[in-house]
């Protein structure tokens, strides 16, 4: 093998990648990434043992969650710039390290490599081919591992977006380094690893319940809006991703530029914030889910901005027109760099190349409605339950998730159309891209499609669950008239997962098809304890959901 991936829903042959990624990374890229993970624990090892005397280091929390969320899937490609941070990494693992001896901690003799490898550039190729998943030889233990890491690394995400917005929890990064200083603990128990995979969860509930109070504190409540699809015919900018900080900035300094600026994927949600819409060149949404931006991106004429991951390889016809910032990148892409001293992004590069732009082709017309977060929701709350109660709403599916551009993916699209009228969907993420513009109708003027928003935004999910359990007064959130038919594609739709097993939620159906990094014990812990099921076909699901 010249690498060994399985992070991702799209693992050759349902295993893993063993030669290039199916998301288009290169096999050495792929190392890069995990030599990055490695170092990363090590930093972890000396933090957390630095922690217990006090020291928290804020730039060795920072510097791990952008470094974790460098290495989810499709965030970064640019092999430069994990090798820039690896030896950053290194440099910062001697720094923590120091402070704890100075600090009177004591440095375990036996310490994994991890901690100890100090390699320079020149041996990182060779070193990276060594230090990846199946270094972890026990099959289950791998797979328990690999589950916390990939959900540390959807924690990561969450934590980048608040800490950009001013919103920090140093518990949350704590947990982040304990979880990954654990994961290279060879004395750990199956048992204790399923602990930390909970814990896991319970983390991933604090940050994004943090995230959602950075959001809605910094930008007002998301609510009910018509979003156009349609374009106008200024020259314009398309931003993707996930990080508002970075639209806010984007919108600011396109003001009075003649420039427009569209949505894109996963930024769809920020046309629900009030903040947002005072913004007259915010003209709406272009296109649909990540994967389709070969033939979007072509067609917008302008230059593109993404925020995080969801990078596709371009094609070589729009490729200039693509500009990556924050933890995204991709080799030959023009990086917009980060903050400094409090002062925003400088977006004045991709400004003045929209000017120079077309405008874009318009490739649909009509609107989307969204915007059913969980404070929006909760202010129809007597309209929902009385609906619920006289029996015009029967059930209510949530469809979060990801989208991806496997073909069994529109067993989504089918399970949609074939749900029964007195039934509604609650989305967040790109998965509603199967579904949201589809006319479904209403139920007494309840939308059978509430759209509460990005990925991060499924606590806007469990929080409206949680209060209709109140409102019902049932003892079990399970009791619930809710089925979760998740549909998963990377890390992020990860730590959703374990958020979710964290509160006690059960029988959740994930699709399209199971994770590879499961190992067939983990499933069957998963299955006798959760309830955790692959999907069927759409006839059959639907007719057991109903029974």
């Amino acid at each position: 093998m010249s690498m060994f991936c399985y992070q991702c829903q799209e693992a050759s042959k349902g295993t893993g990648c063993i030669v290039g990624g199916m998301c288009g990374k290169s096999a050495d890229l792929a190392n890069m990434q995990d030599l990055l993970i490695f170092v990363l624990k090590g930093i972890s090892i000396y933090s957390t043992s630095a922690r217990k005397l006090g020291i928290e280091n804020e730039k060795v929390n920072k510097f791990v969650a952008n470094g974790l969320f460098m290495t989810i899937t499709n965030a970064n490609f640019d092999k430069a710039r994990f090798i820039e941070t690896i030896t950053k990494a290194l440099e910062l693992r001697e720094e923590i390290k120091a402070e704890l001896v100075n600090a009177g901690g004591i440095i375990d003799g036996n310490l994994p490599e991890c901690a100890t490898w100090t390699g320079n550039t020149s041996e990182f190729e060779s070193k990276s081919m060594n230090v990846g998943v199946l270094k972890t030889e026990n099959e289950d233990v791998r797979s328990l591992r690999e589950l916390v890491i990939y959900g540390i690394k959807g924690i990561a995400a969450y934590t980048e977006h608040g800490y950009n917005l001013g919103y920090e929890n140093n518990s949350i990064y704590a947990y982040m380094q304990k979880g990954l200083s654990q994961t290279t603990d060879d004395s750990l128990s199956v048992d204790e690893l399923v602990a930390l995979v909970l814990e896991c969860g319970k983390y991933g509930v604090d940050a994004m319940a943090l995230l959602d109070k950075a959001n809605t504190t910094t930008y007002g409540n998301p609510e009910i809006s018509k979003v156009n699809i349609g374009t106008r015919n200024n020259p314009a900018i398309l931003i993707s991703g996930h990080d508002l900080k970075d639209m806010e900035e984007l919108l600011k300094q396109t003001q009075g530029t003649g420039v427009d600026v569209y949505t894109h994927s996963e930024m769809l949600p920020a046309n629900y914030y009030p903040a947002f819409k005072k913004y007259t060149n915010l003209v709406g949404n272009y296109g649909n889910a990540w994967w389709k931006q070969d033939s979007e991106f072509e067609s917008f004429n302008g230059p593109i901005l993404m925020t995080t991951n969801c990078i596709t390889p371009p094609k070589a016809s729009y490729k200039d027109r693509v500009y990556t910032t924050g933890a995204s990148g991709f080799d030959g892409m023009k990086h917009i760099a980060d903050r400094e001293d409090g002062k925003a992004k400088d977006f004045s590069a991709i400004i003045e190349h929209a000017k120079r732009c077309s405008s874009p082709i318009e490739i649909e017309r009509g609107e989307i409605v969204g915007g059913f977060a969980h404070n929006q929701v909760l202010a129809l709350a007597d309209k929902v339950v009385d609906a619920v109660k006289s029996g015009a709403i029967k059930r209510f599916f949530v469809m979060a998730g990801c989208d991806g551009r496997m073909k069994d993916r529109e067993y989504y699209t089918d399970f949609a159309k074939e749900l029964p009228n007195d039934t509604v969907i609650l989305t967040a993420g790109c998965a509603k891209y199967r579904y949201n513009k589809l006319e479904l109708g209403d139920i007494g003027g309840i939308p059978r499609v509430l759209d509460a928003g990005q990925c991060n935004d499924s606590y806007s999910l469990v929080v409206i669950a949680m209060k209709l359990q109140e409102v019902f007064g049932l003892a079990d959130i399970n009791e619930l008239p809710i089925t979760y038919n998740i549909a998963w594609y990377e890390q992020k739709a990860v730590i959703v997962l374990l958020a979710l097993l964290h509160l006690g939620v059960k029988n959740i159906h994930l699709g399209p098809t199971l994770p590879a990094f499961l190992s067939p014990n983990v499933v069957n812990v998963l299955v006798e304890n959760f309830g955790i099921a692959p999907i069927g076909t759409v006839e059959e699901d639907i007719k057991m959901f109903m029974a």
